[in-house]
């Protein structure tokens, strides 16, 4: 009888178990492919969860795709099958060779495998996470102990391959990790943001799908480079104070015949029902969140990420699309559940374990929401009833904002409210503001194009509308491209309009955005409590005749709060009188239309002294008294 080999990266009865309890939070490094030595021989342990196959082997570069030399043991009950291959290298080319249960064969890549061929190749690769030398401790400690509510959250979010294109032919148009991680480090800090988000970083196949249809949910794509690369980018990124997200798809998966779609001949990771297990809009599979090794591939995924990449956070796409057992379906392309409603039972309680799960091992991982509906406490506590994540898109400010500044200033006054109903609900979540890649595709048109006006009009507009988000409750993102704004969509297959910047309206944005960024920055009553109204006032909320927006944001010690004063025409108002809460000096710190933003110069006093009335002006004691130029912003310091 053959020797039991006891090695820490095969598979033991108990890891079977836990997995099939759901809850291996890191099966990763048990299931895929993991370089190791039996009895002095060097080679890889493979494992593969298939628990419909007649019988599974492994094919690859290693021994020219032979099917047959290299058949896996089936451990259990729970269908994991295992086997060691000696002299199997680092850069080996692999696929799981299926036997389906009507003896069809099928070549999957592996679900767990760390590393895939550049595309169009679909073969999974043999490497090592291990050798990394990490040197962003520091950031890790402090991370731990960071609450993120409290603090500025000013995202970047960012598709690596369109944000600059490298002028070699033979890189394929792609800088490589380490390449983009010295080009957007220095951009990043010269703007001031906190966190770059980055889209598609998981393998997927299709460049158009932008990253949302993956195929290989623990491999980091190819297309920039190695996984040792990507850690390259995230340690150099900590080691300059900048956060890293990344986009996270447990909503679906694509059809492609090498991934998870009926994986070992039947569903497997996906629901068998198709009123369950199919996005007809889309065309992808849904994930099957009641089968405990499902939940737990992802789950353990998700804190793969933070673990072995040193991820600090992930926005979680299509979260609505699991929530809705209905969400893109007709009647009789969905099945209600239970109780005969639309509530997708099972993703609830997967989001609840994650999110408490990632809370306890992972304590300052950020879990964001891209959540486009009203369902209640998507940042509730668990224990209460909630979802439990951090925070949450706010995708209802996002469309009135984008409504309302594409109006022609004349229509303005009919739409105010527009600009003022997202401080009703504000408190109800932990929220943050985006203007994503969603909102310019499409035939959306860009930031500056959705404006109205002359193109010198575009940009005072895009400007006092970006004055408004950074100083608005809620945390930020903005999409590349438009802190400079781009003038076409964004488009995938290019990269960002550099040239632009020759343009003197255009680089002026540029440092106007990255003006609004130090100003959040630097005032804590621009981020510390983002979630109430401590710190949020309405000065006038109600100037619908002028377009006028006014507020302060206030700081927990009552020193250098913020007054806000937008116009959202291009009239000035000479002499503005507005109400104010302090009898303390105001001192401006930012004016939209200075020529150093690219504005005309009107000038805007420096220094306000408020006046006592002897009766309230919005319903305040004070008032100061201004000139307010057309599409201007002001902002000014004060205290109480």
């Amino acid at each position: 009888m053959a020797k039991k080999v006891e090695n820490p990266l095969f598979l033991t009865e108990a890891d079977q178990y836990v997995f099939a309890q759901g809850s291996h939070y890191e099966i990763y490094d048990k299931l895929g492919a993991h370089k190791t030595n039996v009895f002095g021989d060097d080679g890889v342990y493979f494992a593969v969860w298939a628990p419909h196959a007649k019988a599974v082997s492994v094919a690859g570069s290693f021994n020219d795709w032979n099917v047959d030399e290299y058949p896996m043991e089936r451990l259990g009950e729970g269908g994991i099958y295992a086997r060691f291959i000696p002299g199997v290298k680092e850069n080996d080319m692999y696929k799981f060779v299926i036997t389906t249960a009507d003896d069809r064969i099928i070549y999957k890549a592996d679900p767990f495998g760390n590393m895939m061929e550049l595309r169009p190749g679909t073969a999974s690769l043999v490497t090592d996470l291990t050798r990394f030398k990490w040197t962003d401790d520091e950031w890790q400690n402090a991370k731990k102990t960071t609450d993120w509510q409290k603090q500025p959250v000013a995202i970047y979010e960012c598709h690596i391959g369109s944000w600059m294109r490298h002028p070699k032919p033979e890189a394929e148009g792609f800088y490589n990790y380490k390449e983009f991680a010295d080009r957007i480090v220095d951009y990043l800090k010269k703007l001031k943001y906190t966190h770059v988000e980055l889209m598609g970083i998981a393998e997927h196949p299709f460049d158009g799908s932008w990253g949302y249809q993956v195929t290989g949910y623990y491999a980091p794509t190819s297309r920039y480079g190695t996984p040792e690369d990507f850690m390259y980018l995230v340690n150099k990124l900590h080691k300059n104070g900048i956060g890293v997200i990344l986009d996270w798809v447990p909503a679906h998966f694509p059809r492609d015949e090498f991934g998870l779609a009926d994986f070992d001949g039947q569903p497997l990771y996906e629901h068998p029902d198709p009123r369950r297990g199919e996005h007809p809009d889309w065309g992808t599979k849904i994930f099957n969140y009641a089968k405990n090794e499902v939940r737990n591939f992802l789950i353990a995924n998700a804190m793969f990420w933070v673990k072995k990449f040193h991820i600090d956070g992930l926005r979680v796409d299509a979260v609505a699309s699991m929530l809705y057992l209905d969400y893109g379906k007709r009647d009789g392309e969905w099945l209600p559940n239970e109780y005969g409603n639309n509530k997708n039972l099972d993703a609830i309680e997967f989001f609840r374990h994650l999110n408490s799960q990632m809370r306890e091992r992972f304590p300052g991982t950020l879990m964001i929401a891209e959540e486009s509906t009203a369902w209640p406490m998507v940042t509730g506590d668990v224990k209460e009833g909630g979802l439990g994540f951090s925070m949450k898109w706010n995708m209802g400010w996002m469309h009135d904002f984008c409504e309302y500044m594409k109006l022609d200033p004349y229509f303005r006054k009919d739409n105010h409210y527009k600009m003022t109903f997202a401080m009703s609900y504000n408190s109800s979540e932990n929220y943050i503001l985006p203007l994503s890649h969603d909102e310019v595709v499409h035939l959306k048109c860009s930031m500056l194009n959705k404006m109205p006006g002359f193109f010198v009009d575009k940009f005072a507009n895009l400007r006092v509308g970006y004055t408004f988000m950074f100083t608005h409750c809620g945390k930020k993102l903005l999409f590349m491209g438009q802190e400079f704004g781009q003038e076409h969509e964004w488009n995938e297959a290019t990269e960002l309009e550099w040239g632009t910047l020759e343009d003197p309206l255009h680089s002026s944005m540029q440092n106007y955005v990255a003006k609004l960024l130090e100003i959040y920055r630097k005032y804590p009553c621009m981020y510390e409590n983002d979630n109430n109204w401590n710190g949020f006032e309405w000065m006038n909320a109600d100037d619908s005749q002028n377009s006028i927006y006014s507020f302060v944001r206030k700081s927990e010690n009552g020193k250098n709060n913020l007054l806000v004063v937008l116009n959202m025409t291009p009239m000035e108002r000479t002499d503005f009188k507005l109400g104010v809460p302090s009898s303390k000096k105001y001192k401006l710190i930012l004016n939209s239309d200075a020529t150093e933003f690219g504005g005309n110069g009107h000038e805007i006093k420096k220094d306000l002294t408020p006046v006592k009335e002897e009766y309230e002006v919005n319903g305040q004691k004070y008032s100061v008294t201004f000139d307010l130029p057309p599409y201007g912003a002001a902002i000014f310091s004060f205290n109480y």
